[in-house]
């Protein structure tokens, strides 16, 4: 008699998907099978299938920290304001979004009169596209005061949604696949699709650190990654 549970875990064995400039990297999946429940005269297998993969970097996201120092606070937060104004029209003409400045904020920098000094500080981020990476890189160096934090790499909207849904469609076929050598085991002839519990992680997280960002060219940087898990029940007749 077949026990009331079994659960066996299996390795993916599936090709990548052959597509340009995005590529899949199958997962592990998992499977349960059952007795029979409601809905299913025969055998109900739960499996569990997930797919990620890489999409082609569109566009990247800069972070900047500003900074200026001064004596007095009111002097340091209108020398970050001048600097402020040699950014955006430095950087204005490269970017796809507005620029999204905080509010400064100011610290004491320690000592005592008159050689005490204050430091007011923000950050400032956007969005650029690949054909100008390079040029905002060397902007932001040559202007006073701004540090390059870190690029994150950001796919386009047709791209990312192209590798969910290839993505999708690789993990339902590995699904089906998986479920029917589990049917042959087990001498069922028919395969029924009862239910799917979609997850998806849209692709856009790639956050390069300033020093790699400096040292990539656009086609070099990371690929934005995003993934499918799907929760599959197969009736097994």
């Amino acid at each position: 008699m077949m026990p009331a549970a079994l659960t066996v875990h299996v390795a993916a064995i599936a090709a990548l998907l052959s597509v340009p400039a995005l590529s899949v990297v199958p997962q592990a999946s998992a499977a349960e099978i059952q007795t029979p429940t409601p809905g299913c005269n025969g055998t109900l297998l739960q499996l569990t299938v997930r797919e990620s993969g890489e999409s082609r970097a569109d566009r990247f996201r800069f972070n900047l920290r500003l900074e200026a120092d001064a004596s007095t606070s009111a002097d340091a937060l209108d020398q970050l304001n001048a600097r402020l104004a040699a950014v955006r029209n430095a950087l204005t003409p490269l970017i796809q979004t507005p620029l999204v400045i905080p509010s400064p904020s100011t610290t004491a920098m320690g000592g005592s009169a008159p050689s005490k000094r204050f430091r007011a500080s923000t950050g400032i981020s956007g969005t650029v596209g690949r054909a100008n990476y390079n040029t905002l890189i060397q902007r932001a160096g040559r202007l006073p005061g701004v540090r390059l934090q870190g690029m994150t790499s950001l796919p386009s909207a047709d791209d990312q949604a192209s590798l969910l849904d290839r993505l999708l469609e690789q993990a339902l076929r590995r699904g089906r696949r998986q479920a029917e050598r589990t049917a042959s085991i087990l001498g069922r002839r028919r395969v029924t699709l009862l239910r799917i519990d979609q997850r998806s992680t849209p692709p856009g997280i790639r956050t390069m650190s300033a020093d790699a960002a400096s040292r990539f060219q656009p086609e070099e940087a990371p690929k934005p990654t995003g993934s499918v898990s799907l929760a599959l029940d197969f009736c097994l007749n």
